[in-house]
């Protein structure tokens, strides 16, 4: 019995090894996906405004007026901006922060214990 008692502690701490470095992983993606956005959002902040500026001075120069070139042009890099930041969003929701591996192994040792119990 005192055998079967050490294997599950031993087994235990195994599978919380395994759930705290499988959440560690998880974590690392999530931040380099955070830090993308960051990033994007700093370039978007100082480099729209010299293209935006660039841009509108185009539009004026076509024919636009000066009001509605400066709405079509910030139409657009909101357009860009939102794309760019749902896209960031949509690759951090697929990491996912359960550790699914640490929990089917879990389930596996459970019925393992249980069948040792069973069998005795």
């Amino acid at each position: 019995m005192s055998d079967i008692l050490a294997n599950v502690g031993n087994l235990v701490r195994n599978e919380a090894d395994l759930a705290r470095t499988e959440i560690g992983e998880n974590v690392k993606k999530a931040g380099a996906s955070l830090a993308a956005m960051v990033v994007a959002a700093g370039l978007a902040m100082t480099g729209l405004n010299v293209i935006a500026a660039s841009l509108m001075t185009l539009v004026i120069w076509a024919g636009l007026s000066p009001e509605w070139a400066s709405f079509a042009v910030g139409a657009g890099f909101l357009l860009v901006a939102l794309i760019l930041f749902f896209s960031a969003k949509s690759s951090l929701q697929q990491i996912g922060f359960v550790p699914t591996r640490a929990a089917r192994q879990v389930s596996r040792d459970a019925a393992a214990i249980k069948e040792s119990f069973n069998d005795k």
